[in-house]
């Protein structure tokens, strides 16, 4: 028996429409997968950029003792991290910054600087010794690498010349060596006051703690980085030594071997400029500059820390700089 198969015109033509609505279907459910997948990319992408529009600031997280610092970016001319930075705390020996200062722009050409017994009456003993002569160049640098008290009152004594051409014919040497002291540490404000530092003043020229409750020396933060950023600018050769680790000095009579009492010097990265502080009253304080790039010069400044924190301090305040100032 033979069948046969019989299709309608009606059946084909509903075929063709069944087929057509079904690649229609197939292709309708593909774009909106396409379209869904395009649009879950668009927010993945604005999520990361979001992200990384939004970063958190690398200062965030730091566990500090420091009870004030202050981050200057020299090239950019703007402060891009800082904490207490305009309040006022003792400044221990970052007061030798401003000495060094002083002693070189009122010294006369060719001074030399003679260690007297009073120089070394004072707390703190760095190995000098009584009638030794020091270049004045030799001398600031013995003070700034070894913080040395001693070294800073002799500096002082730069002033006779002004104490002697006002009482030449009056008054023993120790009335001269009170009256140039008075008039150095005089120098030592008019200075703070030329740089606009608002929150320094100057009792001493070493910060020696006067009593249990005074300090030598008090400033902010703020300001103890806008002094170092004059020095390097205006007398960069003065602070050279001070990036150093170790150094040999020699006066007329003895020659020193000189330990930086920046104990990181070697350890934080291209520093330019480096100074330290301590005493009971003020606690730890340490101020650097150092390099990003040629011309690319971060003033950190930290005061009220502990003896030992303040470098710690300084190494965590240094990366997030660095971190800082390359998102910037």
């Amino acid at each position: 028996m033979k069948l046969e198969l019989k299709i309608t015109k009606k059946e084909i033509e509903t075929a063709v429409i069944l087929s057509i609505f079904a690649m229609v279907a197939v292709v309708a459910v593909k774009s909106v997968l396409f379209f869904e997948l395009q649009y879950e990319e668009s927010l993945l992408i604005r999520k990361n950029l979001e992200t990384q529009t939004v970063q958190k600031d690398p200062f965030d997280d730091l566990s500090l003792s420091a009870k004030a610092f202050y981050v200057w970016d020299t090239r950019a001319e703007k402060a891009i991290a800082s904490f207490n930075e305009e309040t006022q705390f003792p400044l221990a020996s970052l007061t030798k910054l401003m000495t060094v200062l002083v002693a070189s722009e009122i010294s006369p050409n060719g001074i030399i600087i003679t260690i007297d017994q009073p120089d070394l009456d004072g707390e703190g003993d760095n190995g000098l010794r009584a009638g030794e002569k020091w270049r004045l160049a030799d001398i600031i640098d013995f003070v700034l690498m070894s913080s040395s008290n001693d070294g800073a009152r002799a500096l002082a004594s730069v002033a006779n010349a002004f104490a002697d051409g006002e009482n030449a014919e009056s008054g023993d040497d120790n009335d001269k060596d009170a009256k140039a002291r008075a008039l150095f540490i005089q120098e030592m404000n008019k200075e703070a006051k030329k740089l606009g530092l608002a929150q320094t003043f100057y009792l001493n020229e070493s910060g020696l703690d006067i009593t249990e409750a005074l300090s030598g020396a008090y400033g902010s933060a703020k300001d103890t980085a806008i002094l170092l950023e004059n020095i390097l600018r205006e007398y960069p050769y003065l602070l050279e030594v001070s990036a150093c680790a170790k150094t040999r000095l020699d006066s007329d009579i003895l020659s020193h071997s000189v330990d930086n009492t920046n104990q990181m010097i070697n350890i934080f990265p291209n520093v330019v400029a480096s100074k330290t502080g301590w005493t009971d009253l003020a606690g730890g304080n340490l101020v650097i500059a150092f390099d990003m790039g040629i011309g690319h010069t971060i003033i950190i400044s930290i005061l009220g820390s502990t003896k030992e924190d303040r470098f710690s301090d300084m190494e965590q305040l240094i990366w997030a700089s660095i971190d800082k100032a390359l998102s910037m």
